[in-house]
Protein backbone atom coordinates (compact mmCIF):
# COMPACT_ATOMS: atom_id res chain seq x y z
CA UNK A 1 0.00 0.00 0.00
CA UNK A 2 1.21 3.49 -0.82
CA UNK A 3 0.78 6.57 1.33
CA UNK A 4 -2.75 7.97 1.12
CA UNK A 5 -3.22 11.74 1.25
CA UNK A 6 -5.78 14.47 0.63
CA UNK A 7 -5.17 17.75 -1.15
CA UNK A 8 -7.12 20.66 0.41
CA UNK A 9 -7.15 24.43 0.44
CA UNK A 10 -8.41 27.30 2.56
CA UNK A 11 -8.85 30.37 0.33
CA UNK A 12 -6.15 29.07 -2.00
CA UNK A 13 -3.66 28.40 0.82
CA UNK A 14 -3.15 24.75 -0.11
CA UNK A 15 -2.23 21.70 1.90
CA UNK A 16 -1.34 18.05 1.66
CA UNK A 17 -3.09 16.30 4.56
CA UNK A 18 -1.97 12.88 5.83
CA UNK A 19 -3.73 10.60 8.29
CA UNK A 20 -0.84 9.30 10.41
CA UNK A 21 -3.19 7.50 12.80
CA UNK A 22 -4.24 4.72 10.43
CA UNK A 23 -1.06 4.46 8.37
CA UNK A 24 2.65 4.72 9.10
CA UNK A 25 4.54 7.84 8.06
CA UNK A 26 8.28 8.32 7.71
CA UNK A 27 8.76 12.09 7.66
CA UNK A 28 12.04 13.38 6.30
CA UNK A 29 12.84 16.95 5.27
CA UNK A 30 13.86 16.02 1.73
CA UNK A 31 10.66 14.00 1.30
CA UNK A 32 8.46 16.93 2.39
CA UNK A 33 10.32 19.21 -0.04
CA UNK A 34 9.82 16.72 -2.88
CA UNK A 35 6.09 16.41 -2.18
CA UNK A 36 5.79 20.22 -2.03
CA UNK A 37 7.33 20.73 -5.48
CA UNK A 38 4.60 22.00 -7.81
CA UNK A 39 6.23 20.58 -10.93
CA UNK A 40 7.58 17.22 -9.79
CA UNK A 41 5.46 16.56 -6.69
CA UNK A 42 1.98 17.19 -5.33
CA UNK A 43 2.51 20.89 -4.66
CA UNK A 44 1.43 22.67 -1.50
CA UNK A 45 2.16 25.55 0.85
CA UNK A 46 2.17 23.28 3.90
CA UNK A 47 1.88 19.66 4.96
CA UNK A 48 -0.64 18.81 7.70
CA UNK A 49 -0.21 15.61 9.69
CA UNK A 50 -3.04 14.11 11.77
CA UNK A 51 -1.75 12.15 14.77
CA UNK A 52 -3.19 10.49 17.85
CA UNK A 53 -2.72 12.22 21.19
CA UNK A 54 -2.20 11.02 24.73
CA UNK A 55 -3.30 14.35 26.24
CA UNK A 56 -6.52 14.02 28.30
CA UNK A 57 -9.67 15.62 26.83
CA UNK A 58 -7.95 16.27 23.50
CA UNK A 59 -9.09 14.61 20.27
CA UNK A 60 -6.05 14.82 17.98
CA UNK A 61 -2.49 16.02 17.63
CA UNK A 62 -1.72 18.24 14.65
CA UNK A 63 1.69 18.91 13.07
CA UNK A 64 2.48 21.44 10.35
CA UNK A 65 5.42 21.54 7.94
CA UNK A 66 6.30 24.30 5.50
CA UNK A 67 7.16 23.56 1.89
CA UNK A 68 10.86 23.84 2.81
CA UNK A 69 10.47 21.00 5.33
CA UNK A 70 10.62 23.16 8.46
CA UNK A 71 8.09 22.44 11.20
CA UNK A 72 5.97 25.36 12.46
CA UNK A 73 3.63 25.90 15.39
CA UNK A 74 0.34 27.07 13.93
CA UNK A 75 -1.60 27.71 10.72
CA UNK A 76 -5.12 29.12 10.70
CA UNK A 77 -6.12 28.01 7.20
CA UNK A 78 -4.58 24.64 7.92
CA UNK A 79 -6.58 24.33 11.14
CA UNK A 80 -9.82 24.72 9.20
CA UNK A 81 -8.73 22.12 6.66
CA UNK A 82 -7.68 19.83 9.52
CA UNK A 83 -11.17 20.04 11.07
CA UNK A 84 -12.92 19.32 7.76
CA UNK A 85 -10.55 16.40 7.08
CA UNK A 86 -11.05 14.57 10.37
CA UNK A 87 -14.82 15.18 10.25
CA UNK A 88 -15.30 14.14 6.61
CA UNK A 89 -13.05 11.09 7.03
CA UNK A 90 -15.07 9.89 10.00
CA UNK A 91 -12.11 10.14 12.38
CA UNK A 92 -14.56 11.97 14.65
CA UNK A 93 -18.27 12.71 14.67
CA UNK A 94 -17.82 15.74 16.91
CA UNK A 95 -18.56 19.24 15.62
CA UNK A 96 -16.43 20.68 18.45
CA UNK A 97 -12.92 19.28 18.03
CA UNK A 98 -10.08 19.85 20.48
CA UNK A 99 -6.62 19.68 18.94
CA UNK A 100 -3.09 19.69 20.34
CA UNK A 101 -0.60 21.79 18.36
CA UNK A 102 3.03 22.78 18.91
CA UNK A 103 1.81 26.13 20.26
CA UNK A 104 -0.91 24.75 22.55
CA UNK A 105 -4.50 23.53 22.46
CA UNK A 106 -6.98 24.92 19.93
CA UNK A 107 -10.69 24.21 19.49
CA UNK A 108 -12.29 23.85 16.05
CA UNK A 109 -16.02 24.05 15.31
CA UNK A 110 -17.71 22.57 12.23
CA UNK A 111 -20.62 24.91 11.44
CA UNK A 112 -23.85 24.05 9.65
CA UNK A 113 -22.97 26.15 6.60
CA UNK A 114 -19.77 24.12 6.09
CA UNK A 115 -17.45 26.85 7.36
CA UNK A 116 -15.03 26.11 10.16
CA UNK A 117 -14.80 28.41 13.18
CA UNK A 118 -11.55 28.31 15.09
CA UNK A 119 -10.73 29.51 18.60
CA UNK A 120 -7.19 30.69 17.87
CA UNK A 121 -6.39 31.51 21.49
CA UNK A 122 -5.40 34.85 22.91
CA UNK A 123 -2.85 37.02 21.07
CA UNK A 124 0.52 37.53 22.73
CA UNK A 125 2.09 40.96 22.22
CA UNK A 126 5.19 40.34 24.35
CA UNK A 127 8.28 40.57 22.08
CA UNK A 128 9.86 37.46 23.59
CA UNK A 129 6.85 35.38 22.52
CA UNK A 130 7.72 35.74 18.82
CA UNK A 131 10.72 35.99 19.56
CA UNK A 132 11.48 39.64 18.74
CA UNK A 133 14.62 41.33 20.10
CA UNK A 134 12.91 44.56 21.18
CA UNK A 135 13.44 45.08 24.94
CA UNK A 136 9.86 46.05 25.81
CA UNK A 137 6.36 45.73 24.42
CA UNK A 138 5.07 48.66 22.35
CA UNK A 139 2.10 49.24 20.06
CA UNK A 140 4.42 50.45 17.29
CA UNK A 141 8.01 49.52 16.51
CA UNK A 142 10.45 51.18 14.11
CA UNK A 143 12.38 48.62 12.06
CA UNK A 144 15.26 49.41 9.71
CA UNK A 145 14.88 47.32 6.55
CA UNK A 146 17.24 47.65 3.59
CA UNK A 147 18.14 51.16 4.67
CA UNK A 148 14.52 52.30 5.06
CA UNK A 149 12.53 52.63 8.29
CA UNK A 150 9.20 50.81 8.57
CA UNK A 151 6.62 51.06 11.35
CA UNK A 152 5.23 47.68 12.38
CA UNK A 153 3.09 45.97 14.96
CA UNK A 154 4.18 42.57 16.27
CA UNK A 155 2.18 39.72 17.78
CA UNK A 156 2.29 35.97 18.25
CA UNK A 157 -0.79 34.02 17.19
CA UNK A 158 0.94 30.76 18.09
CA UNK A 159 3.43 31.75 15.38
CA UNK A 160 5.21 35.10 14.92
CA UNK A 161 3.80 37.99 12.88
CA UNK A 162 4.96 41.45 11.93
CA UNK A 163 2.21 43.70 10.53
CA UNK A 164 2.88 46.73 8.32
CA UNK A 165 0.34 49.42 7.53
CA UNK A 166 0.20 50.13 3.77
CA UNK A 167 -1.79 52.72 1.83
CA UNK A 168 -2.26 50.60 -1.31
CA UNK A 169 -2.17 46.82 -1.00
CA UNK A 170 -1.71 46.41 -4.75
CA UNK A 171 1.56 48.34 -4.68
CA UNK A 172 2.92 46.86 -1.45
CA UNK A 173 6.53 45.57 -1.90
CA UNK A 174 5.58 42.14 -0.54
CA UNK A 175 8.35 40.07 -2.12
CA UNK A 176 11.27 42.44 -1.48
CA UNK A 177 10.38 43.84 1.94
CA UNK A 178 8.59 40.69 3.06
CA UNK A 179 11.68 38.58 2.45
CA UNK A 180 13.92 41.14 4.19
CA UNK A 181 11.73 41.32 7.30
CA UNK A 182 11.15 37.54 7.41
CA UNK A 183 14.88 37.00 7.91
CA UNK A 184 15.62 40.26 9.80
CA UNK A 185 18.10 39.91 12.66
CA UNK A 186 15.44 41.26 15.06
CA UNK A 187 13.47 38.03 14.49
CA UNK A 188 15.95 35.25 15.31
CA UNK A 189 13.47 32.51 14.37
CA UNK A 190 12.15 34.42 11.34
CA UNK A 191 8.68 35.93 11.09
CA UNK A 192 5.54 36.04 8.95
CA UNK A 193 5.01 39.48 7.42
CA UNK A 194 1.57 40.99 6.82
CA UNK A 195 0.96 44.01 4.58
CA UNK A 196 -2.39 45.43 5.73
CA UNK A 197 -4.55 48.17 4.23
CA UNK A 198 -7.39 49.38 6.46
CA UNK A 199 -10.47 50.20 4.39
CA UNK A 200 -12.73 51.02 7.33
CA UNK A 201 -13.39 49.90 10.90
CA UNK A 202 -14.83 46.57 9.71
CA UNK A 203 -12.68 45.75 6.70
CA UNK A 204 -8.96 45.14 6.09
CA UNK A 205 -7.22 44.04 2.91
CA UNK A 206 -4.14 41.87 3.46
CA UNK A 207 -1.23 40.17 1.73
CA UNK A 208 1.12 37.93 3.69
CA UNK A 209 4.71 36.87 3.10
CA UNK A 210 4.82 33.61 5.05
CA UNK A 211 7.86 32.32 6.86
CA UNK A 212 9.28 29.46 4.79
CA UNK A 213 6.67 29.74 2.03
CA UNK A 214 6.93 33.31 0.54
CA UNK A 215 3.66 35.04 -0.41
CA UNK A 216 0.58 32.84 -0.27
CA UNK A 217 -3.02 33.41 -1.35
CA UNK A 218 -4.21 33.35 2.26
CA UNK A 219 -2.87 33.09 5.81
CA UNK A 220 -5.30 32.50 8.65
CA UNK A 221 -2.99 33.43 11.50
CA UNK A 222 -1.84 36.40 9.41
CA UNK A 223 -5.45 37.58 9.12
CA UNK A 224 -5.82 37.24 12.90
CA UNK A 225 -2.55 39.11 13.46
CA UNK A 226 -3.54 41.99 11.17
CA UNK A 227 -6.92 42.34 12.89
CA UNK A 228 -5.58 42.25 16.45
CA UNK A 229 -2.74 44.69 15.68
CA UNK A 230 -5.21 47.18 14.18
CA UNK A 231 -7.60 46.50 17.09
CA UNK A 232 -4.73 47.11 19.51
CA UNK A 233 -4.10 50.41 17.72
CA UNK A 234 -7.79 51.28 18.24
CA UNK A 235 -8.51 51.50 14.51
CA UNK A 236 -10.99 48.66 13.90
CA UNK A 237 -14.10 47.21 15.54
CA UNK A 238 -14.46 43.88 17.37
CA UNK A 239 -15.45 42.03 14.17
CA UNK A 240 -13.59 42.53 10.91
CA UNK A 241 -13.65 41.04 7.43
CA UNK A 242 -10.10 40.40 6.26
CA UNK A 243 -9.84 40.18 2.46
CA UNK A 244 -6.89 38.16 1.19
CA UNK A 245 -6.03 37.33 -2.45
CA UNK A 246 -7.74 33.95 -2.00
CA UNK A 247 -10.93 35.26 -0.37
CA UNK A 248 -12.40 36.57 2.87
CA UNK A 249 -12.12 35.52 6.51
CA UNK A 250 -14.16 36.76 9.46
CA UNK A 251 -12.01 37.65 12.50
CA UNK A 252 -13.39 38.64 15.90
CA UNK A 253 -11.53 39.85 19.01
CA UNK A 254 -12.82 42.17 21.75
CA UNK A 255 -9.46 43.74 22.59
CA UNK A 256 -9.02 42.05 25.97
CA UNK A 257 -5.52 40.59 26.29
CA UNK A 258 -6.72 37.23 27.65
CA UNK A 259 -9.68 36.92 25.25
CA UNK A 260 -9.50 34.47 22.33
CA UNK A 261 -9.39 35.46 18.68
CA UNK A 262 -12.10 33.78 16.58
CA UNK A 263 -11.59 33.00 12.91
CA UNK A 264 -14.31 31.73 10.55
CA UNK A 265 -13.86 30.65 6.95
CA UNK A 266 -14.17 27.88 4.37
CA UNK A 267 -12.13 24.71 3.85
CA UNK A 268 -12.25 22.75 0.59
CA UNK A 269 -11.21 19.23 -0.41
CA UNK A 270 -9.60 19.23 -3.86
CA UNK A 271 -8.70 15.58 -4.47
CA UNK A 272 -7.58 12.31 -2.90
CA UNK A 273 -4.35 10.57 -3.86
CA UNK A 274 -1.95 7.80 -3.04
CA UNK A 275 1.83 7.92 -3.33
CA UNK A 276 3.61 4.78 -4.54
CA UNK A 277 5.77 2.86 -2.10
CA UNK A 278 9.40 3.97 -2.15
Amino acid sequence: MGLKFTKMHGLGNDFMVIDAINQSLDLQTQRVRAWADRHFGIGFDQLLVVEATSTPNVDFRYRIFNADGSEVQQCGNGARCFAKFVYDKGLTDKTEITVETASGIIVLYVEENGWIRVNMGAPNFHPQSLPFTMPAEREHYALDVLGEEFEIGAVSMGNPHAVLRVADIGRAPVDKIGAAIESHRAFPERVNVGFAERLNANHIKLRVYERGAAETLACGTGACAAMVVYRNWGEVADEVTVSLPGGDLKIAWNGERDAPVWMSGPAVTVFEGELPEE
